[in-house]
């Protein structure tokens, strides 16, 4: 991350920064830990809320400029009058940094009086989000222009053990949602599936990890022509990769994460129509939450065994392209009439699923943004959450809700399987607009063959084309907190 993120147990006076960020609740009083810096701003705080200047209300921010020395500027920040949790820490953290960023100030430290563990790894993740950007291929302004950037921020936390630990947990989630946004975030004529390959092959090395690559050759040899029809169209080498986690017991079942990782998606033969198509350099946001989540899982040392699993290829139009009407064999010998060439995903996805057996899952996930109908059904709150045991959907939606990344649960009944019947293969590729999300979580299924197996999609929720206040328009990380939550759930 370009932004260096520390700890301190300093209290707020005791600090000489350029931005104090102090994030408020609801109709606040001031705290008795800032009436030394009270003081130090000529008792400006306290009048400020004194006359109800700043009220505490969610994302709302008031500025106070002090002196050289100490604290040179205050920024009030406000939580609004939900309860004190990791989302709302972040966020409020998150606007606190975005304003740092925008002051130009260089370095700031944050301090939340009431904050516990999960605050405080909030404070850490909304810091890290809030100071994101991706500058690598801007002209920079003018040096008469320029603002100093934001190359430092301190969350000041209590001296504990628990605290400690729970910043190192948040340092360690956002360093993984940083590597998503990057991939995210990079054009498809620079995010390929070599890329993929080469941050695999980092996080192996830091993280002592067991990689797998496999190319064209290699997936042909497994017999993963579902996959492989997806990348027929496009002369790049398509890639499966396969991290492996060793952090519990050798002969422990793993959790394995699986993503889907389109580079870019034209929709193929079947196009999509040209305006926004830009946007689907975000269609390989699924693979870039795995390779995220890997990251942090190898900092945060759990003790558990995760193998983590994406496909990445690019869907283009061309002489060699897949057509609609072809009918393609999967690696589990179930044949698929291709009959929309845009639906795509869960055809690279179907021989991940076969791969992933091999490894005996204790579970299996995959993210993918996988359908438009998922944004009509749930916008960009929600990610769309599907699975046959309720009980393993319930623990995806408590670490999606704990993460800041909910869900929300879908059916899997077997009356929209009648969609994706074919009249010449095993199945089709999709039933039509009716239950878009729901029938493609079917097709998917059709592809688990004995682990417990839960479907996200997060076409509405791992990238935004606005503004949300917290972080600007582009990638959001997800589902990278919901992947390491859940595993950091089972390895307690």
């Amino acid at each position: 991350m370009p932004i260096s993120l520390q700890a301190s147990h300093d209290v707020p006076s005791a600090v000489a920064t350029p931005l104090l960020v102090v994030i408020l609740g609801q109709n606040p009083s001031l705290p008795p830990a800032l009436d030394a810096v009270d003081t130090q701003f000529g008792g400006a705080i306290s009048r400020t809320l004194a006359r109800r200047d700043f009220r505490g209300a969610r994302d709302e921010t008031l500025l106070l400029v002090g002196a050289d020395a100490g604290a040179q500027r205050v920024l009030l920040v406000g939580r609004g009058s939900t309860p004190l949790t990791r989302t709302t820490a972040r966020r409020a953290s998150a606007i606190g940094t975005r304003q740092a960023v925008k002051l130009g100030t260089g370095a700031m430290h944050v301090f939340l009086h009431d904050s516990d563990n999960d605050a405080i790894e909030g404070l850490v993740l909304g810091a890290a989000a809030g100071s994101w950007e991706y500058p690598d291929l801007r002209t920079p302004p003018p040096v008469a222009d320029r603002r100093p950037p934001l190359t430092e921020a301190t969350i000041l936390i209590a001296d504990s053990v628990d605290a400690r630990s729970a910043f190192a947990a948040g340092l360690a989630v956002a360093e993984g949602q940083a590597i998503a946004k990057r991939l995210g975030m990079m054009p498809g004529n620079y995010c390929t599936p070599e890329t993929f390959v080469e941050v695999g092959r980092d996080i192996a090395e830091r993280h002592s990890m067991k990689l797998t690559v496999l190319g064209r050759e290699e997936m042909a040899k497994e017999g993963m022509g579902s996959f492989l029809s997806v990348a027929q169209g496009t002369p790049e080498e398509p890639r499966l990769v396969a991290l492996e986690y060793k952090g519990g017991a050798a002969d422990a079942q793993p959790v394995v994460l699986i993503g889907k990782g389109l580079c870019f998606d034209t929709g193929g033969i079947s196009i999509k129509p040209a305006p926004e198509m830009e946007w689907m350099k975000y269609d390989m946001c699924g693979a870039a939450g795995v390779m995220g989540a890997m990251e942090a899982i190898g900092r945060m040392k759990l003790q558990i065994n995760v193998v983590g699993i994406i496909g990445s290829t690019t869907n283009m139009p061309s002489g060699t392209a897949v057509k609609p009407g072809d009918v393609v064999r999967a690696s589990n010998g179930k044949t698929i009439e291709v009959i929309n060439t845009d639906a795509e995903g869960r055809l690279v996805l179907a021989d991940l699923l076969v791969y992933a057996k091999r490894f005996n899952p204790a579970v299996a996930i995959d993210a993918a943004t996988l359908t438009g109908a998922i944004v009509i059904g749930l916008g960009a709150n929600a990610v769309g959450v599907f699975g046959p045991d309720q009980h393993i959907v319930d623990e995806v939606l408590m670490a999606g809700r704990a993460s800041g990344e909910p869900g929300w649960p879908m059916p899997l009944w077997d009356e929209y399987k009648e969609q994706i019947k074919s009249d010449v293969a095993d199945l089709k590729n999709t039933g039509g607009r009716a239950a878009g999300s729901i029938t493609a979580a079917l097709f998917l299924k059709e592809f688990v063959d004995g682990y417990p197996w839960v479907h996200l999609d997060v076409a509405g929720t791992a990238y935004s084309q606005t503004d949300l206040g917290w972080i600007p328009k582009g990638p959001t990380g997800t589902p990278v907190g919901t992947f390491v939550e859940f595993v950091r759930a089972r390895a307690r």
